[in-house]
């Protein structure tokens, strides 16, 4: 039995011969749908330059689908800070929170969310990464209700908006731990450190006037099926695009590259341990290999990124799990 909260990351994923319209509209029925079928909560992740995810203006998207929704918490998973001042994001979460109380989460990571020459083009100092623990408080503290600094965010002052530490390293789980606060590794795409770096967390958490305990999140790819053998099929689809789209950003020729020959290159064993931890199959299969995962990733929630070549695919996917797990569905 999964007896932790299962929530949803949306790429805002652009299917084949779908438009970018399709994919914002997509995004808003999946979190109808999660609201609907008792998902804990929807983020959206910031990435940038890549074809087939839509979600680069990550704010803007969460209140496109929070003004189409009623209850369900939604956030950032996540910002990508170092690309931001924390100001501005201060006052763009601040905002959401106000509109939308109770309802916001915010994320906050420190790649870029985007190759070389997407981050020089976003303006991103090259050692703005390093500034990422300084960031983090000063956003916290733009976001509390202590006393005014010279500079106040307006909106966001008072709203503390609650923040979470995303990582893929034990950089990330001992700043979580430092600060208090909860982490989400993102073992969806970036799995080879994921056990290192919850028992991290978990043994050096310092507990914060908000989290008394140390509260993991881990991310997990799901395609839940009417079968195992459909579930397959749809894996494949996927991963030729993530890998089509991997090389794409700097060889425009991929597109002409047979299958046989694009799942032999650099980029397609890159997307095979990406997917090291991945839910496929029949909505029963699935379960049954999340309640595994939770059990060895330690983890107290899990965020499930579900792949499929069509919005109604991923529909189907968060639907079937919903289903499968027993999540507490509403009325309407």
């Amino acid at each position: 039995m999964l007896n932790v909260p299962i929530s949803l990351l949306d790429l805002a994923a652009i299917g084949p011969g779908e438009t970018i319209a399709e994919s914002f509209q997509g995004s808003v029925e999946l979190a109808r749908l999660a609201e609907r079928s008792g998902y804990a909560r929807v983020w959206y992740a910031e990435h940038h330059g890549i074809a087939s995810i839509a979600s680069a203006a990550t704010s803007v998207l969460i209140a496109h689908v929070a003004a189409h929704t009623e209850k369900i918490r939604l956030g950032a998973g996540g910002i990508m800070l170092p690309n931001h001042s924390p100001l501005t994001i201060a006052e763009q979460f601040g905002t959401l929170a106000e509109l939308h109380p109770g309802r916001i989460d915010l994320g906050l990571g420190r790649a870029p969310g985007g190759d070389l020459r997407t981050a020089r083009a976003l303006r991103r100092d090259a050692n703005a990464s390093d500034q990422f623990p300084a960031d983090v408080l000063e956003l916290r503290e733009l976001l509390g209700d202590g006393p005014a600094r010279a500079v106040r965010a307006i909106p966001g002052h008072g709203t503390k908006v609650p923040l979470y530490i995303l990582g893929s390293s034990l950089f990330g789980a001992q700043l979580a731990a430092t600060l208090g606060l909860p982490y989400a590794f993102a073992s969806h795409f970036a799995p080879a450190l994921l056990h290192d770096a919850v028992r991290l967390y978990r043994e050096r958490f310092t507990p914060s006037a908000a989290h008394s305990r140390p509260h993991v999140i881990a991310g997990v790819n799901v395609i839940a099926a009417d079968s195992d053998d459909e579930a397959a099929a749809e894996l494949e689809i996927t991963r030729r695009v993530v890998v089509r789209n991997l090389i794409g950003r700097t060889d425009e020729a991929v597109h002409e590259l047979p299958d046989e020959m694009l799942l032999r290159t650099p980029q397609a064993a890159f997307v095979e341990q990406m997917f090291t931890y991945r839910a496929v199959g029949s909505p029963s299969t699935v379960l049954s290999y999340l309640e595994r995962f939770q059990r060895q990733a330690a983890a107290d929630e899990l965020i499930t990124v579900h792949h499929a070549p069509s919005v109604a695919a991923r529909l189907r996917s968060v639907r079937l799990l919903a289903e499968a797990a027993g999540l507490a569905a509403t009325s309407g």
